[in-house]
Order: structure tokens, then C-alpha cells, then sequence
């Protein structure tokens, strides 16, 4: 259906963000429209059936955890969001069939951590107790709007006071410990605390989770502490939303359609119209126009400015500095169907508990820097990091009855592979049996099909440039006013009536919706000029 309408606000790619962001332009009176390529809306939070009868989430398993204020505003429970957490958060397993669960609880946690050093037992509850305070004060700073370096309004001024009062708050020791933990390496960070290397490797896995770092790369203690803002454990929670992730974006788009959005699947953008440096509409594949007031893309900042918009329109300084941000993905997706519960030879009598969280295999901080060192070099790891999820355990609708789904980040596969990725497919989904098998050497007998995500899946089918799933590089110097660029942290674009709203943008961490409530506000600021 070719043609040619007009709307308010256009909105491109209905991920987690572009719906909080449609839902406050609504609430704001505004009429914004979403397009979505996909036949369903969610982006890399969404729910298939990927063998009859069994569902599971495709790419998220863990469900944020969405900003509160963002859960509040929307009343996403009203729309049929049942979120599950289970006591423990994560359990970590060492090849000689010990494991380590850690608890929603610290002193069930501490407990847990005395039977391997009573040392680590005492240092825990003050890790996370600190870890809190530190992560309140980032919360904050990253719900605010990242300020003008150069020309700092007066609401930029003010929210760098209040940060920095907030700082001042902390006490000198833990104000200490939030200037030096940034730059740190997430390794010297866990050492300096625990000597258990089974804890230490869990903790510091949480600060190279989906980047292009290993735990003795400068600046991944930041990652963690970024990821603590929204969940002040140390290891990180469980929380899974009842059918799957794709649960919460269902209910983040009924609650955008409720507020006045309009929602359209199977619509995809293949231009941004810019006219006399303006953003004026968007071409479908269709060949359908929209003209609008405004342009909003969820997509990442490379496709949105260098393939979507015709570079024509930009700076070549610009151009170049766009090029430049790094985005190469390093994770891989394996789901499987089960006929059973997998055998953890670590976890044999009562344990069923533990098998409810998130499961994670790297049992100590080399065996992670290893794992990352064949990924430098573009071959996937042999021995990789696992993070596992059995979610049919804790919402038996997912599955037929007496059945199960895994849901298993792979880490490092690089985008950047030597080699091709559609030969390595087979390969890498038999690399992450064996290892998970040697932790429960059922496994195997049980798998019915399995579901292979490489990252260059991740760029073909959910419009994720390099296979990045954060949208680019969680790293020191592509956070807050450098994400994406110094001069471009504030969710506009150098083309004028052109947004940004996706995880590219500040704060940019996974499924929390930060990205997409912050940019609202400043692109109604602009809509109401």
C-alpha cells in the first residue's frame, strides 16, 4: 500500500524503549505512531514457540529489572504483567561438582559463602551494603539527562549539584570507593574483597555481561556498577515475567495503546526523510510515506544515522566519529527444548531450588579472561561463559506438561568471527552442550531441538547492527555524555526533529526502560517549543 499520511511523532522499532517512550508522548497528549518490522512488537524482549508447545524467551531471560517509577507510571501489572522471583538469585558451579547459590537474601547468601570461607561470609553483606549506597547515587545520575559540557543549562547545573551532593552523602569511604571502583578492572574489584574464586568470578562476570571486556579490562567495575543501579546485588537477581520477557513488552505496548499510541507490526522503515536538515518523515518498504513533526528511531545509533538516514545529511566529522562507535557484539543465544529436568551432578538432593535462578558457568576469573582471549582473536570460546535459565521450572505454562525450555547466553562469540558464522552454527550449539554437560552430563539425552542465535543472527533478524545487544559497547568512554558521542548524549541528533531513543543512548543498560523514559522527557521539551 503505497500512499502518503501525516502523524505527530513516528516512532521506529517497537523495542522496550520505543514503547516507554510512546507511552509519555501519549500520556503527553501527543498521537505518536509505531512501527515495528517484526510481526510482533518486543524487539530482543520477546516470547516464541520454537519447537511445538514450547515457548521461551528468544533472546532477554531476565526481565530488567524495569525502573520502578517506569513499572508505577505505566501500571503494566494493570496490563497483565506477573513478574517471578524466585529466593535464589543465581547459582554458580566449579567443574569438581561444588556450587555456590547466592540469595535475594545476603544472610542466607553469607551463610552459603561460609561453607567455602568464613572470610568471604563477613565480606559479603558489607560488598552489597556498600554496592547499595554507591548504586542509589548511580541510579539517580542515570535517570537524569546526561548535561551539556559545553553550555550547561540551568536544569544541567542542578542536577550536577544534586549528584554531587548525593556523592557528599555517601560518607568519604564509600565516595572513595565510587571514584576508584569506576576504572577498575572488575577482577581487582572482587579480589580486593573475597578470595573465594568461585565468588569472585560470578561477581565479576556481571561487569563483562554482553561487552567486548574481560574481567581484567579497565573499566568493566563500571559495567557492574552501572548494572547495580537498577539491582544492587552483587551477582545480580532473577526476576523472569510470567510467559516469558516478551510478557513485558506485551504490556508495555498495551499500556502505550491505552495512553493513546498506535501501534503497527510488520511495518518496516527503510529511509528517514530529511529535508533542508530536518527530519520531515519516513519511507516504508511498502513504499507507503509518513510525514511527521518528529522522528524518533529505537533502532541503534549506526543504523538509525548511517543506513537509515542518507549520510549525505551529516557532517563527515560527524560521519567518522559515528563510524568509529564501537559496537561488535560477543554473545550468542542457545534455547533448548527438553524431554526433562537436566541432572546437576553439583546439585543432586533437594536443590530443585536452586535451579530456579540463573545458573552461571566460568567458575573463576581466568577461566573468563580465557574465554574472552580466543574472542580477541574472532573465534568463539571453546570454554565459555554460560548464563542459564530453566524458566519452565518457576512458570510451568511455557512448556507441555513434564517438559522444560533452557534459555543460555553464550559468551564470547564475536560478531567479528574468522570464518562464517552460518558454518560455525552447528559448532557452537555443540559447544555449549558439552560444557553445560559437564556439569549435567543428562543433558544431552534430554534435548529435543535447539534454537541458534549467532550475532550475526542478532544484526539479520533483530536489526541489532554488529550483533551488540546493548546497541554498542558498554565501556568507559562510551558512557553517559560519550553515549553515543560527546556532544550527542542528550538524545537528539545533528539532524534537527530526528531522536534517539534506544539502548545507544544514556544510561543504555538492558531491559530497565531508562533509555526510552529519559529521552521522552527531553523530546517533549522540543515537540512543546
Amino acid at each position: 500500500m503505497a500512499g502518503n499520511s501525516q502523524r505527530d511523532v513516528v516512532i521506529i522499532g517497537g523495542g522496550h524503549n520505543g514503547l516507554v517512550t510512546a507511552f509519555y508522548l501519549a500520556k503527553a497528549g501527543f498521537k505518536p505512531l509505531v512501527l515495528e518490522r517484526s510481526a510482533q512488537v518486543g524487539g530482543a524482549a520477546v516470547t516464541d514457540e520454537f519447537h511445538a508447545g514450547f515457548r521461551c524467551s528468544t533472546l532477554a531471560h531476565t526481565a530488567g529489572p524495569i525502573r520502578p517509577d517506569i513499572v508505577r507510571d505505566m501500571q503494566l501489572e494493570k496490563h497483565g504483567l506477573r513478574m517471578i522471583t524466585p529466593e535464589v538469585c543465581v547459582t554458580t558451579l566449579s567443574p569438581d561438582g561444588r556450587a555456590l547459590s547466592l540469595y535475594q537474601d545476603a544472610g542466607k547468601s553469607a551463610q552459603e559463602i561460609a561453607a567455602f570461607s568464613q572470610k568471604d561470609a563477613g565480606k559479603y553483606p558489607e560488598f552489597q551494603q556498600s554496592l547499595g549506597k554507591i548504586s542509589k547515587v548511580i541510579a539517580d545520575a542515570l535517570a537524569t539527562t546526561a548535561p551539556d559540557i559545553d553550555d550547561p543549562s540551568r536544569s544541567d547545573l542542578w542536577s550536577m549539584l544534586k549528584t554531587g551532593r548525593a556523592i557528599r552523602r555517601l560518607g568519604k569511604k564509600d565516595m572513595f570507593r565510587l571514584l576508584r571502583w569506576g576504572p577498575m578492572a572488575v577482577a581487582d574489584l572482587a579480589s580486593e574483597y573475597f578470595e573465594t574464586e568461585l565468588l569472585r568470578a560470578v561477581v565479576a562476570a556481571r561487569g563483562v555481561f554482553g561487552t567486548f571486556l574481560g574481567p581484567w579490562s579497565a573499566g568493566s567495575a563500571l559495567v557492574l556498577l552501572v548494572r547495580a543501579a537498577g539491582d544492587p546485588y552483587p551477582a545480580g537477581s532473577a526476576i523472569f515475567a510470567a510467559g516469558g520477557t516478551g510478557a513485558v513488552t506485551q504490556a508495555m505496548a498495551s499500556a502505550a495503546q491505552a495512553a493513546g499510541a498506535e501501534i503497527r507490526s510488520g511495518a518496516e522503515v527503510i529511509e528517514i526523510r530529511v529535508q533542508n536538515g530536518q527530519a520531515t518523515g519516513v519511507l516504508l518498504s511498502t513504499g507507503e510515506e509518513i510525514s511527521t513533526k518528529a522522528v524518533i528511531s529505537n533502532a541503534d545509533p549506526k543504523r538509525t544515522l548511517l543506513k537509515l538516514t542518507d549520510p549525505v545529511h551529516l557532517s563527515p566529522d560527524f560521519v567518522q566519529r559515528i563510524q568509529h562507535y564501537r559496537g561488535n557484539g560477543t554473545v550468542a543465544k542457545v534455547n533448548l527444548a527438553l524431554s526433562g529436568v537436566p541432572q546437576f551432578t553439583a546439585l543432586q538432593n533437594g536443590a530443585s531450588a536452586a535451579l530456579k535462578g540463573r545458573i552461571h558457568i566460568g567458575h573463576e576469573i581466568d577461566y573468563l579472561e580465557r574465554a574472552f582471549d580466543e574472542s580477541k582473536y574472532g573465534q568463539f570460546s571453546k570454554q565459555p561463559y554460560l548464563e542459564v535459565t530453566i524458566p519452565s521450572l518457576t512458570d510451568p505454562t511455557l512448556v507441555p506438561e513434564g517438559k522444560h525450555v533452557m534459555s543460555i547466553y553464550m559468551q564470547y562469540a564475536p560478531y567479528k568471527l574468522k570464518g562464517d558464522w552460518e558454518q560455525q552454527r552447528k559448532a557452537l550449539g555443540q559447544t555449549v552442550v558439552k560444557t553445560l554437560a559437564q556439569y549435567a552430563p543428562n543433558l544431552p539425552e534430554l534435548i529435543l531441538t535447539h534454537q541458534i542465535i549467532t550475532p550475526l543472527d542478532l544484526e539479520e533478524r533483530y536489526g541489532l547492527t554488529g550483533g551488540q545487544i546493548f546497541h554498542g559497547d558498554l565501556a568507559l568512554d562510551q558512557f553517559f555524555t560519550m553515549r553515543p558521542l560527546l556532544d550527542w548524549a542528550r538524545y537528539k541528533t545533528p539532524i534537527e526533529n530526528l531522536y534517539l531513543c534506544g539502548s545507544g543512548t544514556h544510561p543504555g543498560a538492558g531491559l530497565t526502560g531508562g533509555s526510552g523514559a529519559n529521552a521522552a522527557r527531553e523530546i517533549l521539551k522540543g515537540l512543546k517549543k
